[in-house]
């Protein structure tokens, strides 16, 4: 079995990615098992006041760590003798670090994990699951977003605790709007609402050189966006095939590959040079689909005075993409009762709802997201709460990074136009199965 890492859209979008990564380091697996050789049926009880550990916390983003340690800071006032070294890692590096961890079972005691990558660190047994933990009553999954709770478990079995969310919105300069004549979005808007709007925006402005939106080609904000919306999937329900040959997930792609060739959007040329998020800031696209992680770089740009955010335009459903970090224990871990502890403490209301306060993040535990709702005063960023209710959790397998590839390899010949969609989508899903049979 091999680890791969993930896209860098695939993280919290805060720690900036850039372009989509090819297939990184491949680490072979010491002692691979199944999952359910690996679930773990063992209990759990707090441990005593007195427990006395050393454990590690491994993480990659710099920007959290205040509130981290705000969050340890009121952790050992309950477990005084529980040291906790937090361990940041720059997300260029983490993945590798944690790939040969994992291959020597030397993990960290508690660390961050993302969607698609915890699908294989669970079938092989590298992750503790959260079983006693929720038997115990310390950990109650329902206090966190259903879809959240799906993406880190595995055949029934949970795995880690959500601390955090990102879902998307349609960010929409309302100058721009105004200027063109056209109504700005709102949250009865449907796809073809969109796309006449985008298309009205271009047409208008087209001297000044402004777009009505970004047909960019990441996945979280764009495509598989739209590919929910039409009813279609990424993967089938048991993991075991591609679904880019079903004619829903056709018309989720087709969304963007036709407002390119309708001139409503920059070409996919022009968005790889400069991305959708640098279109929208310069005032040079009106419609930008984003995360909630854009609202500090909106802020900071001369447009933000105009700028509003919207519920994702609807197609036959109403969707959008969910994905968050999961606190996560190593399953061979030395300290697994102080590491569990940890887990907890972070996974409670107070905890998460200090990190939320101090603007870390959205955090997970559902009704302590007020702080980030008015974080950016005049603009509607409740939407980005309110999509929790319709999400879906980002496509991931037990190996997505493989079938990450293909997706980077071949959609970009859809989105310029170069070959026919349905020809690239079932080139694609050939592909795909292939390396999805070998999970």
């Amino acid at each position: 079995m091999k680890f791969l890492s993930p896209r860098p859209q695939a993280r919290r979008r805060h720690v900036a990615a850039a372009a989509v990564s090819t297939l990184a380091v491949t680490v072979m697996l010491a002692g691979c098992a199944s999952a359910s050789t690996s679930a773990g049926t063992g209990g759990y009880s707090a441990p005593s006041k007195t427990l006395s550990a050393n454990i590690t916390y491994a993480l990659w983003d710099q920007t959290q760590v205040k509130a981290i340690n705000a969050n340890i800071a009121g952790f050992n006032k309950l477990y005084p003798n529980i040291h906790v070294n937090v361990d940041v890692t720059p997300w260029a590096d983490y993945w590798t670090k944690i790939q040969t961890e994992a291959t020597s079972n030397t993990l960290p005691d508690l660390f961050w994990m993302n969607g698609p990558n915890a699908k294989l660190y669970e079938a092989n047994g590298k992750i503790e699951p959260i079983t006693g933990e929720v038997a115990a009553g310390a950990i109650n999954p329902s206090n966190y977003p259903k879809s959240l709770d799906e993406l880190y478990s595995l055949n029934g079995v949970a795995y880690g605790v959500p601390k955090d969310f990102d879902t998307i919105g349609l960010w929409y300069n309302a100058a721009i709007f105004k200027e063109a004549g056209v109504d700005v979005p709102t949250k009865d808007w449907t796809w073809s609402d969109f796309s006449t709007a985008a298309t009205a925006i271009s047409t208008k402005l087209a001297s000044k050189g402004i777009y009505g939106a970004a047909a960019g080609m990441d996945g979280q904000t764009t495509y598989y966006d739209t590919i929910f919306q039409a009813g279609g999937g990424v993967i089938s329900a048991d993991g075991k095939k591609s679904m880019y040959d079903s004619t829903a997930t056709a018309a989720g792609i087709k969304f963007w590959t036709d407002l390119i060739a309708s001139k409503a959007s920059p070409s996919i040329q022009q968005l790889t040079d400069t991305p959708a998020d640098q279109w929208f800031v310069s005032g040079k696209v009106a419609m930008y689909q984003g995360g909630d992680w854009a609202r500090s770089e909106i802020a900071a740009a001369p447009i933000a005075k105009d700028v509003q955010v919207a519920p994702l335009p609807k197609g036959v459903k109403r969707a959008t993409v969910i994905h968050g970090v999961s606190n996560v224990v190593a399953a061979a871990g030395k300290n697994k009762q102080a590491a569990q502890a940890l887990q907890v403490y972070l996974a409670s209301k107070a905890a998460q709802l200090q990190q939320g306060n101090m603007g870390a993040i959205i955090p997970a535990f559902n009704g302590t997201q007020s702080a980030f709702a008015a974080s950016m005063p005049g603009v509607n960023l409740q939407t980005f709460l309110d999509a929790v209710a319709y999400s879906v959790p980002l496509p991931s397998s037990k190996n997505t990074a493989a079938w990450n590839a293909f997706e980077s390899a071949l959609l970009p010949a859809a989105f310029s136009g170069e070959k026919p969609v349905d020809s690239v989508l079932s080139d694609l899903a050939t592909q795909m199965n292939g390396a999805l049979a070998k999970e």
